[in-house]
């Protein structure tokens, strides 16, 4: 029976890389998997046949043979074709390439295990104002952390003495165990796949390699950090076990409000009230900016409650970059509450002399209304 081709038997075209060819393939085994098809001659087939597919494709050699010459390529056991392939042996190495990720695979897993004792990350909350965001600042930061221990150097071993070979698995850290054509390894359940256990204790850290420690530690906060910027201080977390790598300490920045600024980004704004006499005469104020100075802005006469002015370069740094946002102004116009007596007799002078060319939107909205009334 003639083999069928390579891409048709994994659903991919020639232009597949890697990746899809191992998607396709990973899907495949799962549903032909022989022992999810107990006594299914079919599926164990189709498996196979998938397998040899992967086989093939998933080597760079191998594939640019078959793409060239086809499954003539193979024949005669040779290019590592599937002539006479061993499951028992060589699918071992196929199947840890496509689900080592899962727990499944050769003794590599032990080695993954035991490279795996990274010490874990910490937290600090810090909080900070605007003025300090602007400026950048430091900031002396004092935690509790673990430690290698210094009696053992980190091995948990009493000194003099050395842990010994877990007995269970051999000092692998892991377990095999055959099921149909697979050979599936596990954490050690005596180890916890370490792949040696300590019989002798150190007396100072009971064994766990590190002691608890309080630390401190200066960090320069960079201007421009925003609520919520997370700074990482490398290898300042807690120490690995078995000689493993220290965990990072993070350091989550929070801004407080201001009592005259508000922050959006890299933009600063806030409302610069007037009175209505500044507002329809015009005027020149001084205003407050971040860095601790003073501007100098006109107000237009006629500036309507609302308007917004801008001062570009006077907002917050960004960060890492020497640009600077912008300061944003609104006007708001505010109506005076207590009147005296004369400001009163003023005001309604001021009332008998209006008219509709000094008030355009209040005029152009009562005569949008007498055509609504009308209609």
């Amino acid at each position: 029976m003639a083999k069928r081709d390579y891409y048709e038997v994994l659903g991919v075209n020639k232009s597949a890389n890697k990746d899809e060819i191992k998607k396709a393939y990973r899907k495949l085994a799962l549903k032909y998997h022989p022992d999810k098809n107990k006594g299914d001659k079919g599926a164990e087939e189709k498996f196979k046949e998938a397998s040899e597919a992967y086989h093939v494709l998933s080597d760079e050699k191998r594939k640019t043979n078959y793409d060239q010459f086809g499954h003539a390529a193979f024949q005669g056991g040779g290019q590592g074709g599937f002539g006479n392939f061993d499951f028992s042996s060589s699918f071992s190495d196929i199947f840890e390439d496509v689900f080592g990720d899962f727990g499944f695979g050769t003794s590599s897993g032990s080695r993954r295990s035991r490279s795996n004792n990274r010490g874990s990350d910490l937290r600090y909350d810090v909080s900070i104002d605007l003025n300090d965001a602007f400026t950048g600042t430091e900031k002396k930061i004092n935690y509790t952390t673990y430690k290698k221990c210094k009696t053992c150097t980190g091995s948990g071993a009493k000194p003099g003495s050395k842990p010994s070979a877990c007995s269970y698995c051999g000092g692998q850290g892991r377990v095999r165990s055959s099921q149909g054509f697979f050979t599936i390894q596990q954490t050690c359940p005596q180890c916890g796949g370490e792949g040696e256990k300590i019989t002798n204790p150190c007396n100072k850290c009971s064994g766990m390699g590190k002691t608890q420690s309080d630390e401190s530690v200066s960090v320069k906060i960079p201007k421009g950090v925003d609520d919520g910027t997370r700074i990482r201080l490398a290898g300042k977390g807690e120490a690995g076990s078995k000689g493993g790598a220290n965990g990072d300490l993070y350091l989550f920045v929070s801004v407080q409000s201001h009592s005259i600024f508000k922050r959006s980004e890299e933009n600063l704004y806030y409302e610069l009230p007037i009175s209505i006499a500044d507002a329809a005469l015009g005027a020149t104020v001084e205003v407050p900016s971040i860095d601790g100075g003073k501007t100098k802005i006109k107000i237009p006469s006629g500036t309507q409650s609302g308007k917004q002015l801008r001062l570009k370069g006077k907002g917050m740094p960004i960060l890492r970059r020497n640009i600077f946002g912008d300061l944003y102004i609104r006007i708001v116009t505010e109506v005076p509450t207590s009147l005296t007596k004369k400001q009163k007799e003023l005001l309604e002078e001021f009332k008998t002399l209006e008219d509709t060319k000094s008030n355009p939107l209040i005029k152009t909205f009562f005569d949008k209304a007498k055509k609504f009334w009308k209609n």
